[in-house]
């Protein structure tokens, strides 16, 4: 059986970008069920507001919603149950330093199909404050500005 190529998009988590400075971005695998990945081959997921834990030096993603399968009836599981990222240990054990000494966080941007396997986007990432979101609108603003007289 031949593999299909290239990425598919299934979700993206757009308020990430929005809501956190992204310091670094890794690929993760994911554990999941046949029903599962049948639910997120029709594009029926949500991660707005889900996030990564370690817990005992093994990588979870909570809060991942994925819609129950039509056709799964009683092989479909919780939509919201904790799914086990696959990533090596030495990247764990440092996103989980990075994470309990430097007060940043875990969040995923987008899951995706990459050559057949569904892959997740993390990203190390710090909270912006109040003052970060009026400064990014600004910039936005200028930028908006600079655009359109440009174009006159």
């Amino acid at each position: 059986m031949a593999k299909k190529k290239g990425i598919k998009i299934i979700a993206e988590n757009r308020r990430a970008r929005r809501e956190y400075n992204i310091l670094e971005k890794l690929e993760a695998g994911l554990v999941l069920a046949g029903t599962e990945v049948k639910s997120l081959r029709t594009g029926r997921a949500n991660l707005a507001q889900s996030y990564v834990r370690v817990v005992d030096g093994e990588a979870y993603i909570v809060g991942f919603h994925i819609s129950p399968y039509e056709h799964g009836n009683r092989y479909n599981l919780d939509p919201l149950r904790d799914r086990k990222l696959l990533l090596h240990k030495r990247e764990i054990s440092r996103l989980y330093q990075q994470v309990t000494q430097e007060g940043l966080t875990i969040i995923p941007l987008s899951i995706y199909f990459r050559d057949g396997l569904a892959k997740l986007e993390i990203a190390l990432a710090r909270g912006k404050k109040l003052y970060d979101h009026r400064e990014d609108e600004a910039k936005r603003a200028a930028e908006r500005e600079m655009a359109r007289r440009r174009d006159q």
